[in-house]
């Protein structure tokens, strides 16, 4: 009876190591022809974040297409182009060659933060087509089937699949590199509902010091609108000069921290506002695929990407970032992530694809079984803790009852 016991808790065990998800960086590590490709995935930070979802299609580039590619193009252009290449679906050279009706559309990593992209910029098309090829190009209308699938590098079946494409996808616009300037970051938050805080940061000077960070890395966390009409925000008017650049300094950060790094972040954050050791700082929790900042005062959920282009990025937060030093001070730990924040289980997600309008040609094809894909990958990507707790406690109980028999 041991025996058998023992084989189900190694393969309890192996498959909570599955669920946890894959180190990207080390499974590219065995094949040297991608070490530029695995090299670019760690500068841009793209890393962390592919390995925070449960199930991933990486479509690599070899070291040659690489250096033809990357070559002196901006490090925020190479990562867009790099987010389009990672497809949140499992596809194994088998699947893609069994794609029904022989095209698709399968959502990326840059749909989550391509901010208000054009139609189906964050997808890509995925057509097997006669004689045996796989061919794969922009899902927006119009764009050519210019990338070729050539190989098969490594599959974890259902968790990750790393197949290597002759040429990266380019999207209609994807090359664009607009600098990140004062004028050009107040224009985003505006667009993005961000007006008062976007004035705030003009009329107090914080907009310098926010410029003088860029080259180096920033991070910003805007409020909405609606965000400083809560009850409990306090009247930023009534708040002293000293006080309220203090505050909007709170709202960012000195280095560039993409959503990736949020989600893997264990210690607590300095923002700009941080002149010692443990003040002005923040702390972070997640849920799938959501990020909640925490205060000690309150807590505040990133809602969407404005601006990724390292080393620059801009979130939208729902609640105003207010800092204990200002405020009260909290006497209990910052609070774990519940329901009651106001997460709910569909957020971890991908963005829905538009539906305004109706999509031409294969895209109206590939809709339906594009939705369900993303649902299935969305009910993974916020079960997998509670799965991998499971199964842990699972084998625990098991060792419990191994022991007891001897």
């Amino acid at each position: 009876m041991a025996a058998p016991l023992l084989a189900f808790i190694f393969s309890l065990l192996a498959i909570a190591s599955t669920v946890r998800g894959s180190n990207i960086t080390k499974i590219l590590a065995n094949y040297p022809d991608y070490s530029s490709f695995n090299s670019y995935l760690s500068q841009t930070k793209l890393a962390e974040e592919i390995n925070s979802y449960p199930t991933i299609t990486l479509l690599a580039l070899n070291n040659d297409a690489m250096a033809s590619f990357a070559g002196k193009r901006q490090l925020s252009v190479v990562k867009k182009v790099l987010s389009l290449l990672t497809l949140l679906d499992y596809y194994d050279p088998e699947s893609l060659h069994q794609i029904s009706e022989g095209t698709t559309l399968s959502v990326t990593l840059y749909n989550n933060t391509a901010g208000n992209a054009p139609e189906y910029l964050g997808y890509v098309n995925i057509t097997d087509l006669y004689g045996g090829q796989v061919a794969f190009g922009s899902a927006v209308s119009g764009s050519k089937l210019d990338s070729y699938f050539t190989k098969s590098v490594k599959q974890i079946p259902y968790n990750i699949s790393v197949v290597e494409i002759d040429a990266p996808i380019i999207a209609p616009g994807i090359l664009a590199a607009p600098a990140p300037s004062p004028a050009y970051i107040t224009g985003l938050l505006e667009n993005a509902g961000c007006k008062t805080f976007a004035k705030m940061l003009a009329k107090s000077g914080v907009l310098k010091k926010y410029e003088s960070v860029i080259k180096k890395g920033l991070t910003v966390f805007a409020p909405s609108d609606e965000a400083f009409k809560a009850k409990d925000v306090p009247d930023p008017t009534k708040l002293t000069k000293a006080n309220m650049v203090s505050l909007l300094e709170y709202h960012a950060l000195a280095h560039y921290k993409p959503k990736g790094s949020l989600k893997s972040n264990k210690n607590k954050i300095s923002t700009l506002a941080t002149t010692g050791a443990g003040n002005f700082d923040l702390t972070t929790s997640t849920s799938g695929d959501e990020v909640v900042l925490h205060t000690g005062v309150a807590s505040s959920r990133l809602v969407h990407t404005v601006l990724d282009a390292t080393p620059v990025v801009i979130f939208t937060v729902d609640n105003v970032l207010l800092p204990t030093e200002l405020f009260r001070k909290s006497h209990s730990p910052a609070p774990a992530l519940s329901p009651a924040e106001g997460v709910s289980p569909t957020a971890a997600s991908p963005s829905e694809p538009p539906t305004d309008e109706s999509p031409e040609s294969s895209h109206s094809n590939s809709s339906k079984g594009l939705a369900n894909s993303k649902s299935a990958n969305a009910a993974v990507a916020v079960s997998s803790p509670s799965l991998f707790t499971a199964l842990v406690t699972l084998a625990t109980i098991a060792v419990f009852q191994l022991v007891e028999t001897f």
